[in-house]
């Protein structure tokens, strides 16, 4: 699958997939979007109300959630312990062109795969290489931060089966955040069990939803 660099609306890097025709973040902003919709609404919300809040992310992607995550960590004096699926990572040659300066960017990329990795003493990740429709865990999250590709793209990863399995792998009254507000997306979601709240998108998008197990 080929990939292309491009710089979006805030001088941030992303992924582009020609052949797909969708990238990897907003073309108006990638931290601006990753910032606004898993940071601002998903986890700030949860600082300090928990010991260690544990993140699952559908879609490590460019690594830009876990990063922005890490940096809340340390600025926040936040324990997370940060769970993430990837079906097709990044090459090491695709990391270095985003071009990230945050030396924990390069280092989030390095973490072994399959492997608990301490990174400080504020955030651990662990990254697997499959799809959420085969992952597996006992592990129960505070928050979900869901960034799979937009439902016309991947229609799989937005049904009520994968919300009902999200829905599970969730703590009470655990956050899930996502920039898609699609009537689809919120049916599938009331479906599962979720009550669904629609809140103010990232510049140029007018909604996004946050929904509580």
């Amino acid at each position: 699958m080929q990939k292309q660099v491009i710089q979006t609306g805030d001088g941030s890097n992303s992924i582009f997939i020609p052949e797909m025709n969708v990238a990897y973040h907003s073309i108006h902003g990638a931290v601006q979007e990753s910032n606004h919709v898993f940071i601002e609404a998903g986890l700030k919300p949860l600082l300090h109300q928990h010991q260690t809040i544990k993140i699952f992310e559908m879609g490590f992607g460019t690594g830009l959630n876990a990063l922005l995550s890490l940096q809340t960590a340390v600025l926040h004096q936040q324990k997370i312990d940060y769970t993430t699926v990837e079906l097709f990572p990044l090459t090491p040659e695709e990391v270095v062109e985003l071009n990230y300066t945050d030396e924990n960017f390069v280092q989030l990329h390095r973490c072994d795969w399959e492997k608990d990795m301490v990174l400080n003493d504020r955030f651990s990740i662990h990254k697997t290489n499959q799809s959420l429709i085969n992952y597996s865990t006992d592990k129960k999250f505070n928050l979900v931060y869901f960034d799979a590709f937009d439902p016309n793209t991947q229609p799989e990863l937005w049904t009520k089966e994968i919300f009902e399995k999200l829905f599970l792998m969730m703590e009470p009254n655990g956050i899930l955040v996502t920039y898609s507000s699609k009537g689809i997306v919120r049916r599938a979601m009331l479906e599962a069990g979720f009550s669904v709240e629609k809140i103010p998108g990232p510049p140029h998008k007018r909604e996004m939803i946050r929904a509580r197990r």
